[in-house]
């Protein structure tokens, strides 16, 4: 029955209900952000909505709510209200946040509205809900919510200039479908703490402004498919800490900022990171995460890196082993082992094995400048040596060297034998191979004695020997324990 104290345009609304018929009060370019103008003939009560909502539907006929254009005066208050109706009021303007804690609807269209705000925790809708276009000034409580369908908030605009507080709250909410929201803009936290995304999330093009604290909170966040961002500017941390991702994180084109940390993925499981033509302005912190692919050039990360028990299968684009390694050295951590080794082993995938070389050559020094002073000395000259054994072509180099020298020497000035009537011809080259040599013995150092300075010589070529063995063994002790 039709209550008898309705407005003449709540009438029109009561009566189109039963069929589903749209109610369209829209007069020309409405801003429903500002509604100041909106008078009598465009006013709905909130009340007189929720009984119709609540009320049965007529036999034989699909009710629906189909409103457009209209100023709700009041608080919508459908808490833990069950509502069997589609509801569709677009470009329509909320003297007050609507009150949706525990409500079960079969689909919410809130496209265009203006709201202050909105309270629907634990909210479930069995099909979409779109909030698209939407103004919302104050905080979107979804926390909990489940959404059958997909959640639209393209071009929508949450918070104020200047605000630090939270603006959307999805923290435990499942959405079985998209979470799409191409173009938001939100000034204030975002928070997808536990969400679960059975789709895509799509922040294309969003801007995400809370400077000085979280822009994005997704931490432990799950997105089936894709988290997409490409060319969205965001200031403020951006935490996918714990999330897990099995397709595409895709920056490409992004910028992000933050002084204290621009981008903090630890722990987080992501099938391919796409950092291509992006900036990261502040701290990177992926220590403990899992990528299948990693895309990032090197002037993606302009800040600090946290890189400890970071782990991914393909690093690309491909560059010199140079340009990567000055990045592990911005390490917040200092000297990391692990960064270099997991750098390496990326090279080594790719079939680089030479910059597999220079990386691990590179942790070697870098190890070198955490000891010691006086604990530097044997690394210097393992690395000037031989390069730490990952340079076996020097070794051959310094054998060759000292051989000559050793041979021009001792050619025309032969040492004196041990035994003049026992001692076998005398051969510069190989008595230096002796002393070069400390394992093969040609039978001549045991069979001659140099004296002055040919022996001092000498004993430089035993030392120089045993230093160019055991550099040597210890480069291909490291080679067969990476094998």
């Amino acid at each position: 029955m039709e209550p008898i104290d309705l407005t003449p345009v709540e009438r029109r609304v009561w009566r189109a209900f039963p069929t589903g018929r749209p109610v369209d009060l829209r007069d020309g370019d409405d801003d429903p952000e500002n509604g100041a103008a909106w008078g009598a003939e465009r006013t709905v009560r909130a009340g007189v909505l929720r009984k119709l909502l609540l009320g049965p539907a007529a036999d034989g006929e699909i009710a629906a709510l189909r409103l457009s254009g209209a100023r709700i005066s009041g608080r919508l208050d459908l808490r833990y209200a069950s509502v069997a109706h589609p509801v569709r009021m677009a470009g329509c303007r909320f003297d007050e946040a609507p009150e949706l804690y525990g409500a079960h609807l079969r689909q919410l269209n809130l496209s265009g509205c203006f709201l202050p705000g909105l309270v629907a925790q634990t909210l479930k809708v069995d099909g979409v809900l779109r909030m698209t276009d939407c103004r919302v000034p104050g905080q979107v409580r979804l926390g909990g919510a489940r959404l059958a369908g997909a959640f639209f908030l393209e071009r929508a605009r949450l918070g104020e200039d200047g605000a630090r507080k939270e603006v959307l709250h999805l923290n435990h909410s499942v959405i079985e479908d998209d979470f799409w929201a191409p173009g938001l803009e939100a000034r204030g936290e975002i928070r997808l703490n536990g969400a679960s995304v059975a789709g895509t999330l799509n922040l294309r093009g969003a801007v995400l402004l809370t400077p000085g604290g979280r822009a994005f909170d997704g931490e432990n966040l799950t997105v089936a498919s894709d988290l997409v961002a490409t060319g969205a500017r965001m200031e403020g941390e951006v935490s996918l800490r714990g999330a897990a991702i099995p397709g595409l994180l895709v920056l490409t084109s992004a910028r992000l900022s933050d002084a204290s940390c621009a981008l903090r993925a630890t722990s987080a499981v992501i099938g391919e990171v796409w950092l291509r033509e992006a900036r990261v302005d502040g701290p990177v912190n992926l220590l403990r995460g899992r990528f299948g692919l990693l895309h990032a050039a090197p002037g993606a990360l302009g800040g600090t890196v946290w890189l400890d028990g970071l782990t991914y299968g393909s690093l690309t684009p491909r560059l010199p082993a140079k340009v990567r390694i000055a990045m592990l050295q911005r390490d917040e951590e200092g000297y990391v082992p692990h960064a270099y080794e997991q750098l390496a082993a990326a090279y080594r995938q790719a079939g680089d094995d030479r910059a597999a070389r220079n990386v691990l050559l590179a942790k070697q020094r870098r190890h070198r400048s955490t000891r010691p002073r006086y604990a530097r000395l044997w690394g210097y000259l393992q690395d000037v040596t031989v390069g730490y054994g990952f340079r076996p072509v020097w070794a051959a180099a310094w054998l060759a060297g000292l051989l000559a020298v050793g041979t021009a020497v001792f050619g025309p000035h032969p040492p004196a034998p041990l035994k003049a009537d026992e001692h076998p011809p005398f051969n510069a080259l190989f008595y230096t191979l002796d002393l070069l040599l400390p394992i093969i013995d040609f039978g001549q150092e045991k069979a001659f004695k140099p004296a002055g300075w040919h022996q001092w010589l000498a004993y430089a070529l035993v030392i120089a020997g045993w230093v160019l063995a055991t550099t040597i063994a210890a480069g291909i002790t490291r080679t067969l324990s990476r094998q």
